[in-house]
């Protein structure tokens, strides 16, 4: 992996990392929504939902555009699906990981000839 792609997947993860966030993606990927109109749904500054979309979009989990004076916010399904395809990855390491450390151990376990 080069440093590029090194710095997207910190960039999604970091992302993912947070509750407001993941529930912001949740919101937007289910349509599009204003930004203030997402900001009615937490107990924070206007502000600080911004820095969440910001973090969001930065990450290209979502994108912005205007409409007249608002700001409306969309998710990126395939930026999801990137995540998902990561993940995935992960899990085939490890589970390759398991199946060669359940062979050893049989191997160890079973009888000698």
């Amino acid at each position: 992996m080069n440093e590029e792609d090194a710095e997207r997947v910190d960039a999604l993860f970091h992302a993912l990392a947070d509750r407001t966030r993941r529930d912001i993606l949740r919101r937007v990927l289910a349509g599009e929504h204003s930004v203030s109109a997402l900001a009615a749904n937490y107990e924070m500054s206007f502000a600080a939902v911004q820095k969440h979309v910001a973090v969001l979009e930065r990450a290209g989990l979502l994108t912005k555009r205007r409409s007249g004076r608002e700001q409306l916010a969309s998710g990126d399904v395939e930026a999801v699906r990137s995540v998902t395809a990561m993940l995935a990855g992960l899990e085939q390491i490890w589970r390759g990981r398991i199946t060669r450390i359940d062979a050893l151990l049989e191997a160890d376990l079973s009888p000698e000839e």
